[in-house]
């Protein structure tokens, strides 16, 4: 069958939820939050973007974006992540799917731009790069990325939601 994008629905809440924790399950670098995150997002009303990739009836990959608050006043960035694809999925193209599907959303929302914390040799493709001057303190600079949609890269410290402080 063919992966269709589409926004989620109600009814795909459960699945989201299941489906991040498989994904992270075993993945290096992670809290074992992620479902939670994506559960405190929405609970918020913070979840900006939220896109399932479904095969016929399964659910098999999921991307969440939402505001980020930059240091210097600058509006219109946002988070990317987490992005769950399911295990037996992984490796097929949903995740980069996935991404082309919410950076399209974001600029069609005229989004200044997107940052994540993510590995370089992937999110590179995209457009991606490490930006000296914008920081997320506590990571490490290569792993925290960012894509400037409408104007230049500001000069900033990032913070995320609270939502990214969610456990179980």
């Amino acid at each position: 069958m063919t992966v269709e994008i589409r926004p989620e629905t109600p009814t795909d809440i459960p699945a989201i939820h299941a489906l991040t924790a498989a994904a992270f399950l075993h993945a290096p670098h992670t809290s074992h939050t992620e479902q939670y995150i994506v559960d405190a997002l929405r609970a918020a009303g913070e979840l900006a973007v939220s896109l399932v990739a479904v095969d016929g009836d399964a659910l098999v990959g999921h991307i969440a974006l939402s505001a980020v608050t930059l240091s210097d006043g600058t509006a219109g960035w946002f988070g990317l992540g987490p992005v769950s694809v399911a295990p037996a999925r992984q490796g097929q193209g949903i995740g980069g799917r996935l991404v082309e599907h919410a950076l399209d959303a974001l600029r069609a929302q005229q989004a200044a731009g997107c940052v994540l914390l993510g590995d370089p040799r992937y999110y590179r493709r995209f457009g991606f790069a490490s930006e000296p001057a914008l920081v997320l303190p506590g990571v490490p600079a290569e792993y925290f990325q960012a894509l400037a949609l409408r104007g230049p890269v500001p000069a900033a410290t990032v913070r995320y939601s609270e939502a990214f402080e969610a456990r179980a």
